[in-house]
Protein backbone atom coordinates (compact mmCIF):
# COMPACT_ATOMS: atom_id res chain seq x y z
CA UNK A 1 0.00 0.00 0.00
CA UNK A 2 1.28 3.46 -0.92
CA UNK A 3 2.18 5.44 2.19
CA UNK A 4 1.53 9.17 2.04
CA UNK A 5 2.76 11.89 4.38
CA UNK A 6 0.84 15.16 4.44
CA UNK A 7 2.56 18.22 5.89
CA UNK A 8 0.11 20.93 6.91
CA UNK A 9 -3.45 20.36 8.12
CA UNK A 10 -4.98 23.77 7.55
CA UNK A 11 -8.17 24.52 5.63
CA UNK A 12 -6.99 22.82 2.44
CA UNK A 13 -4.55 20.26 3.83
CA UNK A 14 -7.10 18.81 6.24
CA UNK A 15 -9.61 18.33 3.43
CA UNK A 16 -7.03 16.65 1.22
CA UNK A 17 -6.16 14.40 4.15
CA UNK A 18 -9.82 13.48 4.61
CA UNK A 19 -10.02 12.53 0.94
CA UNK A 20 -6.91 10.35 1.15
CA UNK A 21 -8.24 8.58 4.24
CA UNK A 22 -11.53 7.91 2.46
CA UNK A 23 -9.50 6.36 -0.37
CA UNK A 24 -7.92 4.10 2.29
CA UNK A 25 -4.35 5.24 1.92
CA UNK A 26 -2.00 4.84 4.86
CA UNK A 27 -1.63 8.47 5.91
CA UNK A 28 1.01 10.10 8.11
CA UNK A 29 0.27 13.68 9.10
CA UNK A 30 2.36 16.50 10.49
CA UNK A 31 1.12 19.93 11.50
CA UNK A 32 2.91 22.65 13.43
CA UNK A 33 -0.08 22.80 15.80
CA UNK A 34 -0.57 19.17 16.78
CA UNK A 35 -4.13 19.50 18.12
CA UNK A 36 -5.44 20.33 14.63
CA UNK A 37 -4.73 16.81 13.41
CA UNK A 38 -6.67 15.00 16.15
CA UNK A 39 -9.76 14.48 13.95
CA UNK A 40 -7.52 12.89 11.32
CA UNK A 41 -5.83 10.65 13.88
CA UNK A 42 -9.26 9.58 15.11
CA UNK A 43 -9.98 8.44 11.55
CA UNK A 44 -6.81 6.38 11.27
CA UNK A 45 -4.01 8.76 10.34
CA UNK A 46 -0.65 8.40 12.09
CA UNK A 47 0.86 11.50 13.67
CA UNK A 48 4.52 12.38 13.15
CA UNK A 49 6.36 14.70 15.55
CA UNK A 50 8.25 16.48 12.78
CA UNK A 51 8.41 16.62 8.97
CA UNK A 52 11.51 14.41 8.72
CA UNK A 53 9.82 11.65 10.72
CA UNK A 54 6.75 11.92 8.48
CA UNK A 55 8.82 11.66 5.30
CA UNK A 56 10.79 8.67 6.59
CA UNK A 57 7.53 6.69 6.86
CA UNK A 58 6.16 7.61 3.42
CA UNK A 59 6.56 6.91 -0.29
CA UNK A 60 4.97 10.23 -1.27
CA UNK A 61 5.20 13.45 0.74
CA UNK A 62 2.70 16.26 0.10
CA UNK A 63 2.99 19.74 1.56
CA UNK A 64 0.11 22.23 1.78
CA UNK A 65 1.18 25.26 3.80
CA UNK A 66 0.76 29.03 3.74
CA UNK A 67 3.89 30.59 2.27
CA UNK A 68 7.58 30.25 1.34
CA UNK A 69 8.70 30.50 4.94
CA UNK A 70 6.39 27.71 6.10
CA UNK A 71 7.41 25.51 3.19
CA UNK A 72 11.10 26.11 3.87
CA UNK A 73 10.56 25.14 7.49
CA UNK A 74 8.84 21.84 6.68
CA UNK A 75 11.16 20.79 3.85
CA UNK A 76 14.57 22.34 4.49
CA UNK A 77 14.99 22.72 8.24
CA UNK A 78 18.58 21.50 8.81
CA UNK A 79 17.53 19.18 11.65
CA UNK A 80 13.95 18.04 11.00
CA UNK A 81 13.17 19.05 7.42
CA UNK A 82 11.21 16.54 5.35
CA UNK A 83 13.91 16.55 2.66
CA UNK A 84 16.17 14.76 5.15
CA UNK A 85 13.69 11.90 5.35
CA UNK A 86 13.47 11.30 1.59
CA UNK A 87 15.16 8.45 -0.23
CA UNK A 88 15.84 7.76 -3.92
CA UNK A 89 12.37 6.35 -4.53
CA UNK A 90 10.52 9.15 -2.71
CA UNK A 91 8.31 11.64 -4.52
CA UNK A 92 7.82 15.08 -2.98
CA UNK A 93 4.78 17.17 -3.96
CA UNK A 94 4.55 20.85 -3.05
CA UNK A 95 0.92 21.97 -3.40
CA UNK A 96 1.22 25.32 -1.62
CA UNK A 97 1.18 28.60 -3.58
CA UNK A 98 4.79 29.84 -3.51
CA UNK A 99 7.32 31.75 -5.57
CA UNK A 100 8.82 30.17 -8.66
CA UNK A 101 12.33 30.99 -7.46
CA UNK A 102 11.81 29.14 -4.20
CA UNK A 103 10.34 26.11 -6.00
CA UNK A 104 13.46 25.85 -8.14
CA UNK A 105 15.59 26.06 -5.01
CA UNK A 106 13.51 23.34 -3.37
CA UNK A 107 13.73 21.15 -6.46
CA UNK A 108 17.52 21.40 -6.42
CA UNK A 109 17.67 20.45 -2.74
CA UNK A 110 15.38 17.45 -3.20
CA UNK A 111 16.98 16.13 -6.39
CA UNK A 112 20.37 16.29 -4.66
CA UNK A 113 19.01 13.58 -2.37
CA UNK A 114 18.00 11.48 -5.37
CA UNK A 115 14.27 12.08 -4.88
CA UNK A 116 11.85 13.82 -7.27
CA UNK A 117 9.78 16.97 -6.77
CA UNK A 118 6.54 18.08 -8.39
CA UNK A 119 5.21 21.58 -7.83
CA UNK A 120 1.48 20.88 -7.91
CA UNK A 121 -0.56 23.83 -6.64
CA UNK A 122 -4.33 23.63 -6.92
CA UNK A 123 -7.05 25.83 -8.37
CA UNK A 124 -10.04 25.72 -6.05
CA UNK A 125 -10.85 26.31 -2.42
CA UNK A 126 -12.50 24.42 0.43
CA UNK A 127 -15.76 23.48 -1.39
CA UNK A 128 -13.81 22.15 -4.39
CA UNK A 129 -11.49 20.16 -2.12
CA UNK A 130 -14.47 18.56 -0.38
CA UNK A 131 -16.20 17.80 -3.69
CA UNK A 132 -13.12 16.39 -5.42
CA UNK A 133 -13.15 19.25 -7.95
CA UNK A 134 -9.64 20.65 -7.53
CA UNK A 135 -7.56 21.42 -10.62
CA UNK A 136 -3.86 20.60 -10.28
CA UNK A 137 -1.24 22.62 -12.19
CA UNK A 138 1.93 20.56 -12.22
CA UNK A 139 5.59 21.29 -12.90
CA UNK A 140 8.21 18.52 -12.96
CA UNK A 141 8.98 15.34 -14.84
CA UNK A 142 6.07 13.77 -16.72
CA UNK A 143 7.23 10.32 -15.62
CA UNK A 144 7.04 11.38 -11.98
CA UNK A 145 3.56 12.80 -12.45
CA UNK A 146 2.42 9.52 -14.02
CA UNK A 147 3.38 7.72 -10.82
CA UNK A 148 1.19 9.93 -8.61
CA UNK A 149 -1.84 10.63 -10.82
CA UNK A 150 -4.04 8.28 -8.80
CA UNK A 151 -2.91 9.84 -5.52
CA UNK A 152 -3.67 13.36 -6.74
CA UNK A 153 -7.09 12.24 -7.92
CA UNK A 154 -7.74 10.68 -4.52
CA UNK A 155 -6.61 13.88 -2.79
CA UNK A 156 -9.35 15.80 -4.60
CA UNK A 157 -8.37 16.38 -8.23
CA UNK A 158 -10.90 16.43 -11.04
CA UNK A 159 -8.33 17.71 -13.53
CA UNK A 160 -4.52 17.47 -13.67
CA UNK A 161 -2.52 19.61 -16.10
CA UNK A 162 1.19 19.10 -16.72
CA UNK A 163 2.76 22.47 -17.56
CA UNK A 164 6.42 21.48 -17.93
CA UNK A 165 9.52 21.68 -15.77
CA UNK A 166 9.70 22.53 -12.07
CA UNK A 167 8.38 26.04 -11.46
CA UNK A 168 6.01 26.14 -14.41
CA UNK A 169 3.08 24.70 -12.46
CA UNK A 170 3.65 27.37 -9.83
CA UNK A 171 3.97 30.13 -12.42
CA UNK A 172 0.59 29.16 -13.87
CA UNK A 173 -1.01 29.13 -10.40
CA UNK A 174 0.29 32.63 -9.67
CA UNK A 175 -1.07 33.81 -13.03
CA UNK A 176 -4.48 32.25 -12.27
CA UNK A 177 -4.69 33.86 -8.83
CA UNK A 178 -3.53 37.24 -10.13
CA UNK A 179 -6.12 37.19 -12.91
CA UNK A 180 -8.86 36.25 -10.45
CA UNK A 181 -7.77 38.94 -7.98
CA UNK A 182 -7.77 41.56 -10.75
CA UNK A 183 -11.30 40.60 -11.84
CA UNK A 184 -12.69 40.69 -8.31
CA UNK A 185 -11.15 44.07 -7.45
CA UNK A 186 -12.25 45.58 -10.78
CA UNK A 187 -15.81 44.35 -10.24
CA UNK A 188 -15.85 45.71 -6.68
CA UNK A 189 -14.66 49.08 -7.96
CA UNK A 190 -17.33 49.12 -10.68
CA UNK A 191 -20.11 48.17 -8.27
CA UNK A 192 -18.94 50.91 -5.91
CA UNK A 193 -19.02 53.48 -8.71
CA UNK A 194 -22.50 52.40 -9.78
CA UNK A 195 -23.82 52.42 -6.21
CA UNK A 196 -22.65 56.01 -5.75
CA UNK A 197 -24.48 56.85 -8.97
CA UNK A 198 -27.73 55.43 -7.65
CA UNK A 199 -27.70 52.00 -9.32
CA UNK A 200 -28.19 49.23 -6.77
CA UNK A 201 -25.83 46.28 -6.59
CA UNK A 202 -28.65 43.85 -7.37
CA UNK A 203 -29.61 45.73 -10.52
CA UNK A 204 -25.99 46.15 -11.59
CA UNK A 205 -25.14 42.47 -11.16
CA UNK A 206 -28.33 41.37 -12.91
CA UNK A 207 -27.29 43.28 -16.02
CA UNK A 208 -23.55 42.65 -15.82
CA UNK A 209 -24.25 38.94 -15.43
CA UNK A 210 -26.14 38.92 -18.74
CA UNK A 211 -23.32 40.59 -20.65
CA UNK A 212 -20.33 38.63 -22.02
CA UNK A 213 -17.86 40.43 -19.80
CA UNK A 214 -17.86 38.48 -16.52
CA UNK A 215 -16.30 35.10 -15.93
CA UNK A 216 -18.29 32.53 -13.93
CA UNK A 217 -15.89 33.10 -11.02
CA UNK A 218 -16.46 36.87 -11.16
CA UNK A 219 -20.24 36.35 -11.22
CA UNK A 220 -20.01 34.19 -8.11
CA UNK A 221 -17.80 36.76 -6.40
CA UNK A 222 -20.20 39.56 -7.31
CA UNK A 223 -23.14 37.71 -5.81
CA UNK A 224 -21.19 37.15 -2.60
CA UNK A 225 -20.42 40.88 -2.50
CA UNK A 226 -24.14 41.68 -2.76
CA UNK A 227 -24.99 39.50 0.23
CA UNK A 228 -22.06 40.78 2.26
CA UNK A 229 -20.91 37.19 2.71
CA UNK A 230 -17.16 37.47 3.16
CA UNK A 231 -16.59 34.20 5.05
CA UNK A 232 -13.00 33.26 4.16
CA UNK A 233 -12.61 30.89 1.24
CA UNK A 234 -9.65 32.81 -0.23
CA UNK A 235 -8.72 35.37 2.47
CA UNK A 236 -7.52 38.79 1.38
CA UNK A 237 -4.24 38.34 3.26
CA UNK A 238 -3.48 35.32 1.05
CA UNK A 239 -4.62 37.16 -2.08
CA UNK A 240 -2.14 39.93 -1.30
CA UNK A 241 0.60 37.35 -0.66
CA UNK A 242 -0.03 35.74 -4.03
CA UNK A 243 0.21 39.12 -5.79
CA UNK A 244 3.55 39.68 -4.05
CA UNK A 245 4.73 36.26 -5.18
CA UNK A 246 3.61 36.93 -8.76
CA UNK A 247 5.52 40.22 -8.71
CA UNK A 248 8.59 38.38 -7.38
CA UNK A 249 8.31 36.05 -10.39
CA UNK A 250 8.13 39.12 -12.64
CA UNK A 251 11.33 40.46 -11.14
CA UNK A 252 13.25 37.25 -11.83
CA UNK A 253 11.84 36.59 -15.32
CA UNK A 254 11.82 40.11 -16.72
CA UNK A 255 8.05 40.08 -17.30
CA UNK A 256 6.06 43.29 -16.88
CA UNK A 257 3.15 43.28 -14.41
CA UNK A 258 2.06 46.88 -13.72
CA UNK A 259 -1.59 45.86 -13.20
CA UNK A 260 -0.68 43.19 -10.66
CA UNK A 261 1.57 45.70 -8.89
CA UNK A 262 -1.30 48.20 -8.64
CA UNK A 263 -3.71 45.53 -7.38
CA UNK A 264 -1.26 44.32 -4.74
CA UNK A 265 -1.48 47.85 -3.31
CA UNK A 266 -5.30 47.63 -3.30
CA UNK A 267 -5.32 44.36 -1.37
CA UNK A 268 -2.65 45.67 0.99
CA UNK A 269 -4.91 48.65 1.71
CA UNK A 270 -7.76 46.22 2.46
CA UNK A 271 -5.52 44.51 5.00
CA UNK A 272 -4.60 47.87 6.53
CA UNK A 273 -8.32 48.69 6.81
CA UNK A 274 -8.87 45.49 8.80
CA UNK A 275 -10.29 43.21 6.10
CA UNK A 276 -7.35 40.80 5.81
CA UNK A 277 -9.22 37.81 7.25
CA UNK A 278 -12.23 38.36 4.99
CA UNK A 279 -12.77 36.47 1.75
CA UNK A 280 -11.43 38.14 -1.41
CA UNK A 281 -14.93 39.54 -1.97
CA UNK A 282 -14.43 41.72 1.11
CA UNK A 283 -12.37 44.07 -1.04
CA UNK A 284 -15.66 45.73 -2.00
CA UNK A 285 -15.66 47.34 1.44
CA UNK A 286 -13.04 49.75 0.10
CA UNK A 287 -15.45 51.06 -2.53
CA UNK A 288 -18.95 51.23 -1.03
Amino acid sequence: MTRIALLGAGAMGSRMAQNLLKAQYKLIVYNRTADKVKPLIDQGAVYADNPKAAAEQADIVISMVTNNESSRNVWLDPKVGAALGLNKTSIAIESSTLTVGYIRELAAAITQRGAALLDAPVVGSRPQAEAGKLIYLVGGEAETLAQVQTVLSSAGASEIHHLGENGQGMAMKLAVNALFGIQVAALAEALGMLAKGGISGDRAMALLGELPILSPAAKLAGNLMLTGNHAPLFPIELVEKDFRYAIATEQTSGAKMPIATALQDVYQKAITEGYGKDNITGVIQLFV
